[in-house]
Parts: structure tokens; C-alpha cells; sequence
């Protein structure tokens, strides 16, 4: 990967991205995510070559630095989470590929969103508590931050979060899923018994 035209265009490949040149200045064109407008790649002309910069992980930050020359601190950003890659063609374009997905992945993880992935591992037949889900999410403290993300769930036929019960197994309220004993309905379709709004979590309980 040598090009401007190569990068911007893997970077567009990603979900929910456009190309803004923010600065009324051609030789910066940068790929920002839809909804948040963050930038995860930078990329400008400097000393003859294309650069890019890329959000990274403190842990993997020094790694690549350390395995490429034209691998430098993030130049005019934080240099802590940023880094920019010289295009001079010494660093294989899979991890070119691969920081840029990386940078992508970091500029939009959320709480929101680790809490829709985990509830889509839970397997049609079971139920997981909020509890649970907090925890699959990568912190076991925002249970009541699960409860706030499922009540906005953007996408019900894909993220089954009736499948979510408290840590006794009761469902949510009456009307939480659009009507009377909508969860039940929706549970007992998954083959799962509901009993007085409550379900068995030693019988349909997820265990990963």
C-alpha cells in the first residue's frame, strides 16, 4: 500500500463511514464513523510520502513502532493513542490493513455496543441475567447501564434482549416489550417456560 487512493478506500470499506477534508485542505482527507464523527484515519502528504494516522492501544502502541521504522509516534496528535504510518513501502500492506481495522474497532467501541455483542451470544432456549451480560460486556459493575442500553436497543430482530432477565430470573415490566406478557410470549416461542413472570435460571440459565 503506497497510495492515498488505497487507503482511503479500505478505510471506506468499513461500516458507517464517509471521507471529510476538514480543513479546507486537500492534502488532509480523513475517515470518520457515521453518528459519532470521530476520525479513525488521518492521512496527509508529508516529506514526499503518504502518512497515516491511526488510533492504537496503549498495549500494542510501542509494538509497532518498535517492528517498523515508518511506524512513528502520532504526529500533531496525542502520541500516548495515535500512531502514523509512513507509506514508503516497508511495512506490509496486511498490517497497514490491520492497524487501520484496529483503529477502527477502538474509534467506535462503546458500552452500548459490547452490550448488544454479548447479548447476541445468548442461544435461543436460555436466558442471562443483567449481571451476566455486564460482565460479558467487560465490566461487571454496569448491570444498570445493560438494563439503560437494552431500553434503546436499535435493533430488536438481531439483539434478542427479551432473552435478559434479572438476577432472579423475573422479566422485565409488563410493557417493556411493546405489550402484556410480550417477553413471556416471545420466551415461550424460544421454548422456554415462564411461570408467574419468572423463569427457571437453573434450567435455562446461559453458561458460557
Amino acid at each position: 500500500m503506497r497510495t492515498r487512493e488505497e487507503a482511503l478506500a479500505y478505510g471506506l470499506s468499513f461500516a458507517d463511514t464517509y471521507q471529510e477534508a476538514p480543513f479546507h485542505d486537500p492534502n488532509w482527507q480523513l475517515v470518520r464513523v457515521k453518528g459519532s464523527k470521530k476520525a479513525f484515519l488521518w492521512t496527509y502528504e508529508r516529506n514526499g510520502y503518504i502518512n497515516l494516522n491511526v488510533k492504537v492501544h496503549p498495549e500494542w502502541r510501542d509494538f509497532w513502532r518498535n517492528a517498523y521504522p515508518s511506524v512513528t509516534a502520532g504526529w500533531h496528535q496525542n502520541k500516548e493513542h495515535w500512531n502514523t504510518i509512513i507509506l514508503d513501502g516497508t511495512v506490509p500492506d496486511d498490517d497497514i490493513r490491520r492497524m487501520i481495522a484496529e483503529s477502527y474497532d477502538l474509534v467506535t467501541d462503546s458500552p452500548s455496543k459490547r452490550i448488544y455483542e454479548a447479548v447476541k451470544k445468548i442461544p435461543r432456549g436460555k436466558v442471562a441475567t443483567y449481571g451476566q451480560i455486564a460482565e460479558l460486556a467487560g465490566d461487571k459493575k454496569m448491570a444498570r447501564a445493560v438494563g439503560n442500553a437494552l431500553h434503546k436497543n436499535p435493533d430488536p430482530d438481531s439483539i434478542p434482549c427479551y432473552r435478559v432477565v434479572n438476577a432472579k430470573g423475573e422479566l422485565s415490566g409488563e410493557f417493556a416489550f411493546g405489550g402484556d406478557r410480550a417477553q413471556a410470549k416471545l420466551l415461550e416461542a424460544d421454548g422456554i417456560k415462564v411461570i408467574d413472570g419468572k423463569v427457571d435460571l437453573k434450567e435455562y440459565g446461559y453458561k458460557k
